[in-house]
């Protein structure tokens, strides 16, 4: 039959044209790919060279189906190596898994001697039978180094063929293809194809066709890697997070702390076992203990000992068994020969601080009772922030079979790590009693306060829309542009003019406010001039409204208003030319934060109720408070607006700072009044501006000195507004000032002046009245007189004290007439010849007034 074809088969040859015609027209493509998928007695090494391209079609099919399919790496490289051993008719294919242990990377086989028609089980190697070597032996630790693929077509004339893994199965390598897998410049595993079957070596277009499939092997293997570490990654946040989250919980404890980590993280550290031997932390012995040593009563320890000396004591061991039936044991003392210790590798570890893995344990019987076997270990110490060893922790048998690497390394590191460095809190909590009412008014403030989020940033500087790009990553130019467009114009804030003393935030909502704040920065014209990146500036004003609590009174719109009364003194009142533009930018910033996180209640009250906060600073509690809050947001750098300032101008702002918010309390304004007015007295008769200018401004005493009068004039500056804005803020203010007196009555069993008194509502204007003349008078007065400019302040006072005064006597005028009634009444009585008068309060009338105000 051969010298029947042997003319059909040359003339084919001579013309693949028509070869190729063909067979595309007689053989169909069905047949063909039966054909393929069907098992294949390799015999000839020629009819796998020139597949045609629906063979290859199928073949690539069938692998991309595996990319697709869930389950282990090892099963889907299992067929991808069944393909390979086909195609390039190699006897075995095998894979090395690269991995890392006590610091030492390493392979190790996990698939062996794959064929064409072998099975996975029978290809699987077991995690107890595993092959091991180091990276520096063999071809396959060559190419896993290199990251090269290799054929090496006699390995007997190859110098770095190691014949290890031969002698361990038995087998006889001749030749040899190999191809690393590659996950972010790291090698993963290594792939070989071995001995090729009818010939001597692979030739090129096998080591061709060997790294065209290999391809699939990559894919999949990246795949599972990639997965593998979301893993580890995931696993290693939660635990953080939640040891992060009980440890301290326990500040006085370190057994209880560690153990309430550890219980909580147990999940994800995928182990069936681990245990905690804590250490003796005692470095010296009591001179009592040394003296049967000294006598020559007891022999010295000679015993192991830790790094920093102290000697290895196990005083205690928690035992966490997580398989099956979850079970917590509490050894105290335990003894030498305890199973956890027996070994000698936690005290081995607690001698010498290195990590250890162990595979094929020495323990081949179960441990204890409940029949648990040691298969293998992760051991590493507990070091705390003074790199002192202060326990060992040991993990159990992986519960996927397979023994510890260098991911579970990391995860249980950064565990220990965290519980070492708590160990700190528990060593210096005797000395945090001087900070604990530090610690509570910050515990305080994170609870009740957080810091602008990157969302509500953009709500405002929204660079992802129109840059497509976060902050850090846009030009300050066009941010600035952005911001300002963000920003309402001055003119016209809902209606609004931000140049006006008589300014209303009543129609602006508080987010507007906000872009109001940085409007007011922009016409200060600091920002360009003091380079303050647009985001920080964003996230400091977000930052300032949301430190304000929302209490009645002292919230967020009063902190604005206060802002733009300062505003409006430098630049309407024309304050600003005897200050420079640094100092006019930190007085406004001042002002904005100068009642940041009140709490609706005043010194008076802090100080009876010995608040924390009473605690901590001895004079102008709350205001020494906002300050801290202040300069809290300034160390921060995502929040500090004076980032880019010299050191010398740093110090003056935090200067500044100082004086503008310590300024605002209401016990210091009768001590600088006399001062101020001095200051007024000399610069009214002046009559060139330029000499009061340099009165002032040449002198930093007289600076401070308006600026904190100016402070004063701010913070009252609601009483100056219109009557309809007034009226409705001082019904909030009293409102406020009664819920304080509701606390002194309930909390402090005190009964409160008439001002915090809610029974003493009546008097509220006659009271307004009185603050008025006692307190505001002054500040408006003098600096009508100081700066023309300021009169409509003061003109708003006036106003408003009329208001007042009429309600103040239509109140009079009613009780004069109740008074008068009663009078009448017991004059009637006293006729009648009755000996007990009737004791009737003027309240319990039907005739009260009910005082009205304008609704708010």
């Amino acid at each position: 039959h051969s010298a029947l074809f042997c003319p059909v088969e040359k003339y084919l040859e001579n013309n693949p044209q028509f070869a190729k015609d063909y067979f595309d027209k007689k053989l169909r493509a069905d047949a063909l790919s039966a054909a393929f998928s069907a098992p294949v007695d390799v015999k000839d090494t020629a009819s796998f060279k020139d597949m045609n391209s629906i063979q290859e079609a199928a073949i690539i099919f069938e692998l991309v189906q595996e990319l697709q399919k869930q389950g282990s790496v090892e099963q889907s490289l299992h067929k991808v190596f069944q393909r390979i051993a086909m195609i390039v008719q190699a006897d075995r294919v095998g894979y090395f898994l690269c991995r890392a242990r006590n610091g030492i990377p390493e392979l190790a086989t996990s698939l062996f001697d794959v064929t064409p028609t072998s099975k996975f089980e029978a290809n699987l190697v077991h995690p107890q039978t595993e092959i091991v070597f180091p990276l520096d032996m063999g071809v396959v630790g060559f190419t896993a180094q290199s990251k090269k693929p290799q054929n090496v077509p006699d390995v007997s004339a190859n110098k770095k063929f190691c014949d290890f893994v031969d002698k361990q199965t038995g087998y006889k390598t001749k030749c040899m293809l190999t191809f690393p897998l590659v996950a972010d410049k790291e090698c993963i595993g290594v792939a070989i194809a071995l001995n090729k079957i009818g010939a001597d070596k692979f030739s090129p277009e096998d080591e061709a066709l060997f790294h065209k499939y290999m391809n699939f092997a990559q894919v999949i293997a990246l795949q599972h890697h990639t997965a593998y570490m979301f893993n580890v990654e995931s696993r290693r946040s939660q635990v953080l997070l939640w040891s992060a989250s009980k440890v301290f919980e326990e500040l006085t404890d370190i057994e209880r702390q560690f153990h309430k980590a550890l219980y909580t993280v147990r999940t994800y550290l995928l182990c069936e076992r681990y245990s905690v031997g804590l250490l003796d932390m005692t470095k010296e012995k009591e001179f009592y203990d040394e003296w049967p040593v000294k006598l020559g009563d007891v022999e010295p320890y000679k015993g192991p000992k830790t790094p920093d000396g102290r000697e290895v004591i196990f005083y205690k061991i928690i035992d966490y068994l997580l398989e099956g039936k979850e079970e917590i044991k509490v050894i105290p003392g335990p003894p030498a020969d305890h199973w956890a210790l027996v070994s000698g590798l936690p005290t081995y570890v607690a001698e010498n601080g290195f990590v250890i893995f162990y595979l094929n344990v020495f323990q081949k019987e179960p441990v204890d009772e409940t029949g648990f076997v040691i298969k293998n270990v992760l051991s590493l110490p507990i070091v705390n922030k003074k790199e002192e060893i202060v326990g060992i922790a040991t993990f159990f048998n992986r519960k996927d079979g397979r023994p510890f690497d260098e991911h579970d390394e990391q995860i249980t590191e950064a565990l220990t790590q965290f519980l070492g460095w708590s160990v700190l809190v528990c060593d210096t909590y005797d000395r945090l009693n001087r900070m604990e009412w530090r610690k509570d008014i910050a515990q305080e403030m994170l609870m009740y306060q957080t810091r602008c989020t990157k969302a509500e940033m953009q709500s405002i500087l929204n660079t992802k829309e129109k840059f497509d790009a976060e902050p850090e990553d846009c030009d300050q130019k066009d941010m600035y542009k952005l911001l300002k467009g963000t920003c309402p114009p001055a003119d016209n804030v809902n209606g609004e003019n931000l140049y006006s003393f008589g300014f209303s935030d009543f129609p602006v909502s508080e987010f507007n406010l906000i872009k109001a704040g940085i409007r007011m920065f922009f016409e200060l014209g600091v920002i360009e001039k003091f380079k303050v990146p647009a985001e920080t500036l964003t996230q400091w004003m977000y930052t300032v409204r949301k430190g304000y609590r929302d209490i009645t009174y002292h919230n967020w719109r009063h902190g604005f208003n206060v802002g733009h009364t300062m505003f409006c003194l430098l630049q309407t009142g024309k304050l600003r030319r005897y200050y420079s533009d640094l100092d006019a930018f930190a007085m406004v910033a001042a002002a904005f934060c100068h009642d940041i996180d009140h709490r609706g209640t005043n010194n008076l009250y802090q100080t009876k109720s010995a608040s924390p906060l009473a605690k901590l600073h001895g004079s102008s509690i709350m205001e020494r408070h906002h300050l801290e809050y202040s300069k809290t947001l300034m160390a921060e750098e995502s929040l500090n607006i004076f980032c880019n300032l010299q050191k010398r101008q740093f110090e003056n702002v935090q200067h500044l700072f100082d004086v503008c918010i310590i300024a605002t309390d209401l016990a210091l304004y009768f001590k600088k009044r006399t001062m101020f007015q001095n200051i007024v007295n000399a610069t009214e008769p002046m009559p060139d501006e330029k000499e009061a200018i340099a009165y002032i401004s040449n002198n930093s005493t007289r600076k401070e000195i308006v600026m904190a009068m100016m402070m004063t004039g701010c913070d009252l500056s609601a009483i100056t507004k219109p009557w309809e804005v007034q009226s409705k803020v001082a019904l909030m203010v009293a409102a406020e000032f009664w819920e304080q007196g509701d606390l002194e009555r309930t909390v402090l069993d005190q009964q409160p002046i008439p001002m915090m008194d809610r029974n003493c509502a009546e008097q509220l204007p006659k009271m307004q009245c009185g603050f008025i003349d006692f307190v505001c008078s002054f500040v408006y007065k003098e600096f009508s007189r100081f700066h023309k400019e300021i009169t409509p302040m003061f003109d708003g006072l006036n106003n408003n004290r009329a208001h007042w005064n009429e309600l103040a006597e239509v109140y009079n005028a009613k009780m004069k007439a109740i008074e008068d009634q009663k009078k009448k009444l017991e004059e009637e009585e006293a006729k009648k010849g009755k000996k007990k008068k009737k004791n009737r309060s003027p309240f319990d009338s039907e005739d009260v007034m009910c005082l009205k105000l304008p609704p708010p």
